[in-house]
C-alpha cells in the first residue's frame, strides 16, 4: 500500500474579528479568582498529603482549605457579577443578526420610496 497524499489543512483558523479585551474591573476580578482558586487547589493537595502521612498539620490545613474553597467560590461568582454590572452600566456593543440587517434594509427601502413619492407629489 502506498501512502496517499492528503490535502494539508490548517490546525486552526484565525478569527478576523477577534475578541476584545475584558473590561478592567472584570479582568481584575478574573485574575483575583484565578489566584484564589490556584491557592485553594494547592492547599487541598497539601491537606491530602498531610492526611496521608499522618502529620499534625492535616487538620489546620484542611480547615483553611475549606475556608479557601468558600473564598474561591465567591471570587468566581464575583467575576460573573462584575461582568453583569459592567454590562448594565456601560452597555453592550451588539452586532445585529443577518435577519435584523435584512429588516432594516427593507425599512430603508420603504422610507426611500415614500420620500420619493412625496417629493414627486410636491
Amino acid at each position: 500500500m502506498e501512502h496517499e497524499a492528503r490535502p494539508v489543512r490548517p490546525l486552526w483558523v484565525e478569527d478576523e474579528r477577534g475578541r476584545g479585551r475584558m473590561p478592567d474591573p472584570v479582568r481584575t476580578a478574573a485574575v483575583r479568582a484565578v489566584m484564589l482558586t490556584s491557592v485553594t487547589l494547592v492547599q487541598a493537595m497539601v491537606a491530602f498529603f498531610c492526611t496521608v502521612t499522618g502529620s499534625w498539620l492535616a487538620f489546620p490545613v484542611t480547615v483553611t482549605s475549606v475556608i479557601s474553597t468558600v473564598a474561591a467560590t465567591w471570587s468566581v461568582l464575583d467575576v460573573w457579577i462584575t461582568r453583569q454590572v459592567w454590562r448594565q452600566r456601560n452597555g453592550v456593543v451588539s452586532e445585529p443578526s443577518s435577519t435584523a440587517r435584512g429588516s432594516r434594509r427593507e425599512k430603508r427601502r420603504e422610507q426611500r420610496t415614500e420620500a420619493a413619492t412625496l417629493s414627486e407629489a410636491a
